[in-house]
């Protein structure tokens, strides 16, 4: 397979150049590739060849899939962006993703797990996202890492030391591939049945804004109010029309403190260091003055986190948390997903912070369920009675979700002790994320920049209270 790894290295830049996972740097054309290793996994036909490559500084693995040129390939029927072409040798065969082709995808479990586990059938998960993953038999879950780096990868690593110290709101990790250096294919239980608590905010936020009768007309997504700018009630709670999430966020605060506290158990804890995290704060407040937004407000906000009289402690946190990142299943909560922020260096990401951190992440996204399920509706329902409404909802699930974490037994052993030091320390973390949020925004979608601005307004117009 030499002569195949030297002609594939050739094919994989134009390939790379159609997934959405590839980090593309300068220019728009196929990358040029280094093949930095290839082994072949199954020696067909047909064949699984795995190779390393490297495009610039980045680092990919490749499983390409590889049949004579008289075998069925009508799996590749509309999946133009899975086929890298023909190879010379051997002569006019197919390359293309092994992870579209089921038979091979099966045949690579047991290879990948070393005859471990096996399945008889296999689904390739086909949503948008940084790596691929495939369901087998409804009960396993393969998660194939694209862009790899060398080092443990930190959703492995999170997770099986979780499952050490018996926290089981994670899939069970079950098998881990490697190769020197690397960590390249994690095999996890699969959650069947279970829905993501994004789409169960949003199920909760089109009953209520469905159950309101106010129709007056507004503008677009940041027409009028946006929610999170104001908790009034425009006549009705949210928790008196159907599909009330409180209780849901209530809940999913208690397994975020677990999930805190199997943190601190599972690695380390320390002293916070409010000064620290201060000074990361402030070197991201640059969008603040550029926006038209008060910087010395956003100053307040950070000193405040700088003096807090109890910062709590510092562990390893999830570090990417909002509602797509946790799943309900008829057991309970779930929490997925330990990578943390793809854009941040590993390091970083596996570097320890407040508690607050994920807190806050988690506050967030109930702003942008709010919005998110408002934007669906289309003229002429926006209304300024339901962005006010969608404001309510947002503030009624914050605070059960508060609730939750902080009646948790033994979280205040982690995070700050008083009022007045945890009301500093998460203001100080949403106003991060807010501006994360803002600047993503501007630079993909414009349109939904009102949500973190109205998220920085509040956050500043509060920044003197306790």
């Amino acid at each position: 397979m030499a002569a195949a790894s030297r002609q594939l290295a050739g094919l994989a830049g134009p390939y790379l150049a159609k997934q959405r996972w590839f980090a593309r740097g300068d220019g728009d054309g196929p990358p040029a590739l280094d093949l930095l290793d290839s082994a072949v996994l199954i020696d067909g036909p047909p064949s699984v060849l795995w190779m390393l490559v490297r495009a610039g500084t980045a680092e990919y693995q490749l499983l390409v899939g590889l049949r004579p040129p008289d075998d069925d390939v009508d799996f590749l029927s509309g999946r133009d962006e899975a086929l890298l072409g023909r190879i010379d040798e051997p002569a006019g065969w197919v390359a293309y993703d092994a992870l579209v082709d089921n038979a091979l995808t099966v045949e690579l479990l047991r290879v990948v797990s070393e005859n471990r586990v096996r399945a008889e059938r296999a689904r390739l998960i086909t949503s948008e996202q940084s790596n691929t993953s495939v369901v087998f038999d409804e009960r396993l879950i393969a998660k194939v890492f694209r862009r790899v780096r060398p080092g443990p990868n930190p959703d492995i690593e999170v997770s099986f030391a979780l499952d050490r110290v018996g926290f089981n709101h994670i899939p069970t990790p079950i098998a881990v591939w490697r190769r020197p250096g690397h960590d390249l294919v994690f095999v996890q239980q699969f959650l069947a049945g279970g829905t993501d608590g994004w789409a169960l905010a949003l199920t909760s936020l089109r009953d209520l804004y469905a159950a309101s009768t106010e129709t007056s007309p507004a503008g677009g997504i940041g027409g009028g109010s946006v929610p999170g700018t104001r908790s009034t009630d425009p006549g009705t709670t949210p928790a008196e029309l159907g599909g009330d999430f409180a209780f849901e966020a209530h809940r999913l605060g208690l397994v975020t403190a677990r999930l805190h506290l199997a943190m601190a158990e599972a690695f380390d804890r320390r002293p916070g260091r409010a000064d620290a995290w201060a000074g990361t704060i402030e070197r991201e407040l640059g969008p603040i003055a550029s926006e038209g937004l008060d910087p010395r407000a956003a100053r307040d906000v950070v000193d405040r986190l700088r003096h807090a009289k109890d910062p709590g402690l510092e562990i390893r946190v999830h570090g990417d948390y909002h509602l797509g990142q946790v799943m309900r299943t008829d057991t309970g909560w779930f929490v997925l997903d330990f990578e943390g922020e793809p854009a941040r260096p590993v390091e970083e990401r596996a570097a320890p912070w407040s508690p607050l951190k994920d807190v806050a992440g988690m506050l967030r996204s109930f702003q942008y369920a709010a919005a998110a399920a408002l934007n669906e509706r289309g003229e002429p329902e926006r209304t300024e009675a339901l962005y006010a409404l969608g404001g309510a909802w947002e503030m009624h699930n914050r605070g059960a979700f508060l609730d939750g974490y902080r009646s948790t037994r033994g979280i205040s052993e982690l995070v700050p002790g008083d009022d007045e030091s945890f009301d500093a320390v998460l203001a100080a973390f949403e106003l991060e994320k807010a501006i994360y949020e803002l600047a993503y925004e501007l630079a993909y979608r414009p349109d939904w920049a009102l949500i973190p601005r109205a998220a920085l307004e509040r956050i500043l117009s509060e920044r003197g209270t306790s």
